[in-house]
């Protein structure tokens, strides 16, 4: 796969009544549609809910569609959802909307008196402008990234390189450094998720020092991991010491520690990168791997002795088979993926967490994340083979008959009833409709060999 192209917001994501899933034996008329015909309804619905987001939620983090109006993450709002929406509108040729993004994007002013997630911010706010300078060339987006950049860069100055959890942007004082406790312990996604952004600001800035931040940050987390070769969940910033339970897994938590991993490497083909990535995937597969009542679960185990602990997932944990498949493994990613689609049916979306030994949702609650879509796209482009764009053509019309509303869609509190949330994560711009568009749209429009 060429590193040629930089496409990402967030990382390169109306119940009426819905009870789920109907099956039934006639064909749904909306498994004929062609392609190209679902390649406009996502293109318009991505249009007709960021118009929604626009008149209702303006320059705030998130829109609630279900009571028309904004939320902000802080006491301060940083207007995410423009940041995490542009690169979609910009893929999809919504090029107006994108124009009056980077305007926001240029008169924004990052000297705030506010503590801020630097996990969230990163693959949020600074991959949604590193995004627009990908795409315009403009030397003030650039500056833009940097001045961002800077501004959460000393979150690493800690004893082991790993990131305080939170950042005050106008002081740059981080949460956990003053005595008190608060943000020294975060887990490891949270602590080693950044080669990817941080690589390509340091690419484009011909500054090195973001991205070997984010490489020091990675190591200390491979470093520390375990006598069997596995990373803990949690993790105290200055002491480097593992805290709370000894789990390891692929939920939320750690799974983007992987995806990163491998994806970054892919741009920037550092091998100290590659080395942590062949040495991880198999310690996944040798004690995470479960074959349980003819299903391929990726399980929790006990960091040191491979013990499983818990037969739960997460819908994070769908992200795998994406990174499976385009690291070389498609058949294990088919059968990862088979069991994701499974879940899906069950459900008719999938739930936060699922307890798959005793068959009990443990959270019920769906923000319609793209990760299961994403694993399906990728599938169906390395392999061609077709069942995996009928499962993207079923995620499609399912989110479409429990979720959409008159001013966009929302997400779910209880996959088993469907009830409604007031809620509409910020990904579904920048990741859920990003994929249905690319999977549907075809080559001409987004050529996935092109692209990571």
């Amino acid at each position: 796969m060429k590193r040629t192209h930089y496409l990402i917001s967030a990382f390169l994501i109306g119940l009426l009544s819905c009870q789920g899933r109907v099956k039934e034996n006639t064909k749904d008329p909306a498994e004929t549609v062609g392609t190209q015909q679902l390649a406009t309804q996502v293109r318009n619905e991505m249009l007709r809910s960021w118009q929604g987001y626009k008149q209702y939620a303006w320059g705030y983090d998130v829109l609630l569609p279900l009571s028309k109006k904004g939320y902000n993450w802080y006491d301060k709002t940083l207007g995410i959802s423009p940041y995490d929406a542009y690169s979609t509108l910009k893929v999809m040729g919504f090029d107006e909307e994108a124009r009056e993004i980077e305007e926001y994007a240029l008169a924004e002013n990052w000297d705030k008196d506010v503590y801020v997630q630097v996990f969230e911010v990163n693959i949020r706010i600074l991959g949604g402008l590193l995004a627009m300078y990908e795409y315009t060339r403009n030397p003030d987006i650039l500056e833009k990234a940097r001045d961002f950049g800077d501004r959460i860069l000393p979150a690493f100055d800690s004893p082991t390189g790993i990131p305080y959890h939170s950042i005050n942007l106008h002081t740059g004082e981080t949460a956990g450094n003053k005595g008190e406790g608060e943000g020294t312990v975060i887990n490891v996604a949270q602590a080693a998720t950044y080669l990817f952004e941080f690589g390509i600001l340091s690419y484009y800035t011909e500054d090195p020092k973001y991205y070997q931040a984010a490489k020091r940050a990675t190591k200390a987390i491979f470093e520390r991991r375990s006598e069997i070769g596995l990373p803990g969940e949690h993790i105290n910033v200055e002491t480097g010491e593992w805290v709370g339970t000894q789990w390891h897994h692929l939920q939320a938590g750690v799974d983007a520690y992987y995806e990163y991993m491998y994806k970054s490497w892919m741009i920037f083909p550092d091998p100290e990168i590659r080395e942590i990535w062949d040495y991880s995937i198999a310690k996944i597969n040798e004690y995470l791997l479960d074959e349980y009542k003819g299903h391929t679960y990726y399980t929790i185990v006990d960091m040191h002795t491979g013990e499983i602990l818990k037969r739960s997932v997460s819908l994070y944990d769908a992200f795998f088979p994406a990174i499976q498949a385009v690291s070389g493994d498609p058949e294990a990613a088919g059968k990862n993926q088979k069991t994701w689609d499974w879940l899906w049916d069950k459900f008719g979306l999938l739930p936060t967490r699922y307890h798959y030994g005793a068959d009990t949702v443990e959270y019920a609650n769906s923000e319609l994340n793209p990760e299961i879509i994403e694993s399906a796209y990728y599938l169906h482009q390395i392999t061609g083979n077709d069942e995996y764009m009928q499962m993207v053509r079923k995620y499609w019309n399912d989110i479409n008959k429990c979720c959409k509303n008159e001013v966009a869609y929302h997400s779910i509190k209880d996959v088993r009833t469907m009830e409604q949330n007031d809620y509409l994560a910020t990904y579904f711009f920048a990741e859920t409709l990003k994929y249905f568009y690319i999977a549907f749209a075809g080559k001409d429009v987004f050529d996935f060999n092109q692209h990571v």
